[in-house]
């Protein structure tokens, strides 16, 4: 079971990873169209394509991530008055038979797609650039699977009481210690 957590644990780390250098992509290719556009009067034809991909990038790729290191927004006002025991149970049975089956459908589905598109050739049709679409709906598929999977690591770590509701070791909590 440990062997089991542990990596998917790394791979969500692995992608968040991923993440953060798509951000660094998106910046470098935002500042070289701004370049282009203004400085040069020469607007890119793939700026806006790239954009909303690396975009949607960074975000799938960092959700497991995001989850596993308990970063994201927790709606809790009325769990949060139950015993402890009771939440850690709540929240263990909400991502295992919740969250998971329905990440994990999206993530076929998007599998499913990206699939498609990589045996049809798919381009993005509405675009000048057109670019082939398989690789971010590849993303996609990956970045679900991986949230799914981390969803299943969360609930299995709730369940054995290892893990806290709300018990993220933040960045402000560091910074006020």
């Amino acid at each position: 079971m440990t062997f089991f957590r542990n990596g998917i644990e790394g791979f969500s780390a692995l992608l968040g990873g991923l993440g953060r250098l798509a951000i660094f992509a998106l910046i470098v290719a935002m500042l070289f169209e701004v370049v282009a556009r203004y400085v040069f009067g020469a607007p890119t034809l793939w700026a806006f394509d790239l954009s909303y991909m690396l975009n949607g990038s960074v975000f799938l790729l960092g959700a497991a991530y995001s989850l596993q290191k308990d970063a994201h927004v927790r709606i809790d006002f009325l769990s949060q008055r139950f015993p402890l025991r009771v939440q850690q149970g709540l929240n263990g049975l909400v991502f295992l038979l919740v969250m998971f089956p329905i990440t994990l459908a999206f993530a076929w589905v998007s599998g499913a797609k990206a699939l498609k598109a990589f045996h049809t050739g798919e381009v993005e049709s509405v675009s000048p650039w057109a670019p082939l679409v398989w690789p971010f709906y590849a993303v996609i598929a990956v970045g679900l699977l991986a949230f799914a999977l981390q969803f299943a690591a969360e609930a299995v770590k709730f369940l054995l009481g290892e893990r806290t509701p709300g018990d993220a070791d933040s960045e402000i909590q560091e910074m006020e210690s």
